[in-house]
């Protein structure tokens, strides 16, 4: 049984709870794909196994459930430890913790809201959310109204689009792809800009040991 079927037949036995439950575990696994689960509730619920209403409902609250889970995982990492972490990682400073900390506590509910529907970070939003402890009401908010959206849109596509629901998932995937690229082009500059940055150093400092032992 491959992953479209299972989620098929959990709508179709737990009916919106279901749906609630595909979501959870996307939102705690991000390879899972909302853009399959979320138009497969709304096509689902065009077959009348669970109202529009209930969909977007359950879902959403399957979304805050995920996001409260990682959250709470955040929290018990803590800043501390991430910035333990960070001074043992090769070409990774403690700044860049600093940074990244101011950048979020300046837009974090920004980020948390539209986060959410960004996907991959659309789960991830929610760890440094907990690492930086940002209040829980506000968080549950914004989670709330980033989610309800999202879902809505993707919810409201299957159920329009019927038995070709899969094109949002083929739409919505490239968008995925691209920002996974982006990710990976991020990544690959920042590495090189350190690397390139180490090797322009390396003479200074070779210098500067050699007048100590002078």
């Amino acid at each position: 049984m491959n992953l479209v079927d299972w989620v098929t037949d959990l709508m179709h036995t737990a009916g919106a709870p279901g749906a609630a439950l595909a979501i959870a575990l996307e939102n705690l696994f991000p390879p899972l794909p909302s853009e399959v689960f979320l138009p497969l509730a709304g096509f689902t619920a065009a077959q009348g196994k669970m109202s529009l209403f209930d969909a977007i409902l359950w879902t959403t609250f399957g979304s805050v459930a995920g996001a409260l889970l990682l959250y709470w995982i955040g929290a018990l990492l803590g800043r501390d430890r991430v910035r333990r972490i960070a001074s043992r990682m090769p070409l990774v400073r403690v700044s860049d913790v600093d940074r990244t900390e101011a950048w979020f506590l300046r837009n974090g509910y920004k980020a948390v809201f539209f986060g959410r529907m960004i996907p991959v970070f659309r789960s991830l939003i929610s760890i440094p959310a907990g690492i930086e402890r940002m209040r829980l009401a506000p968080f549950v908010a914004y989670t709330t109204a980033g989610s309800l959206l999202w879902n809505t849109a993707l919810i409201l596509a299957g159920y329009l689009l019927g038995d070709n629901w899969h094109l949002v998932e083929q739409y919505v995937g490239l968008a995925s792809k691209v920002v996974l690229v982006l990710a990976l082009v991020a990544v690959v500059l920042f590495v090189v800009t350190r690397l390139s940055r180490r090797r322009a150093a390396a003479p200074a400092r070779e210098q500067q040991h050699s007048d100590q032992l002078s």
